[in-house]
């Protein structure tokens, strides 16, 4: 079994060239104990934007804008992104503004719900990392605002791997949770207007191509 921190290591010593992000957006973010794509994650993001080379991508969860910056760091991409909770929309303001991407990245405050109906897109990549609960519930205005080829890519799809268990042995207070996540990536896996793999990176990562 390899180590992922080994192998993490490892990597990083051939990674030199690898788009520079301010060292300070990572380390305040872990520090607060909000979560960051991880490393294994972002090297397979990069990758799908090196090969689609998208002019418009949709974000769905900014937290503290250390995926945006990423995304734009690895690309020449315009960014929409929108984040719900208050007290992250500060930060991540800052930090797209230390990374020097104001102009590139559009931030929307409010309930993901009530402002995807208003965007009219088309998006060549759309990333989903808000509350899974409502993945679900996204996944329409999703599918109509991501444009014909398309990516759609969803992390933390696996529940620290409790999604892989029998509903019983999830504790009662995440059964909403894995429940529609099950939903989720059945609704994703099903359709025959897409093509999509689950990938054991980070928490989970699937990828989406609409056809």
């Amino acid at each position: 079994m390899i180590s992922q921190e080994r192998l993490d290591i490892f990597l990083e010593t051939l990674e030199a060239g690898a788009e520079p992000i301010p060292p300070q957006i990572e380390e305040e973010a872990l520090k607060a104990g909000v979560p960051v794509i991880s490393r294994d994650a972002q090297r397979l993001i990069r990758t799908i934007l090196a090969a689609q080379k998208p002019d418009v991508i949709l974000e769905i969860g900014t937290a503290v804008g250390f995926s945006s910056v990423f995304m734009c760091a690895c690309s020449d991409a315009r960014i929409v992104t929108i984040e719900n909770y208050a007290k992250r929309i500060p930060v991540a303001k800052e930090n797209i503004r230390l990374a020097g991407y104001e102009d590139r990245i559009t931030l929307i405050e409010g309930n993901a719900g009530e402002i995807l109906p208003s965007l009219t897109g088309p998006f060549d990549l759309i990333f989903l990392d808000a509350a899974q609960g409502q993945y679900i519930a996204f996944l329409p205005e999703i599918r109509r605002l991501l444009r014909s080829g398309g990516i759609l890519i969803t992390d933390n799809v696996l529940m620290d791997g409790d999604l892989l268990e029998p509903h019983t042995a999830v504790q009662r207070r995440f059964r909403t949770i894995y429940k529609r996540l099950r939903e989720y990536l059945r609704a994703i896996m099903e359709d025959d207007g897409l093509v999509t793999t689950v990938l054991p990176v980070s928490d989970g990562l699937a990828v989406t191509v609409k056809k």
